[in-house]
């Protein structure tokens, strides 16, 4: 069963280990950064282990995923689609009427899982992630709560 709690700055050390390994985007400046803006950070757990963590922007009537990374041995075994639910969970009850997000072209598990959860893209960020050959497109994407 996995539990669900908002991060605080003591968190961090635990966070950019679990994003780390995962090449993730954001550094641990990032992640401070986050708290330090009022973002929520989400964190799940399985038992004592943290298992992803997620930042989110509040805004009027809408909720920003701003960045998710689930632990690298635990992909593909549902705990994003998890933490995703909690998310659109907290997003509704929070007042949020619309989540916004952006996801790289090319990472298509990732896209797979936003459209099951009934996202649509709704626009395109041209050139926008650095990549190992320039640059790639952010595809902007979004769900009504």
């Amino acid at each position: 069963m996995m539990a669900f709690r908002l991060a605080g700055h003591d968190d961090l050390p635990a966070i950019n280990r679990l994003a780390k390994p995962n090449d993730a985007v954001w550094s641990e400046r990032a992640w401070r950064d986050a708290l330090d803006s009022g973002y929520d950070v989400h964190l799940m757990f399985d038992d004592t282990v943290l298992s992803g963590a997620a930042a989110v922007q509040h805004c009027l009537d809408e909720t920003e995923l701003l960045e998710i990374v689930i632990a690298g041995q635990l992909r593909g075994k549902g705990l994003g689609r998890q933490l995703m639910e909690h998310l659109l969970h907290v997003a509704r009850r929070g007042g949020a009427t619309r989540m916004l997000l952006e996801v790289r072209e090319s990472n298509l598990p990732a896209r797979a899982l936003y459209e099951s959860l009934g996202f649509t893209q709704n626009g395109l960020r041209k050139n926008y992630y650095p990549c190992e050959n320039g640059r790639e497109h952010a595809v902007l994407m979004e769900k009504n709560t």
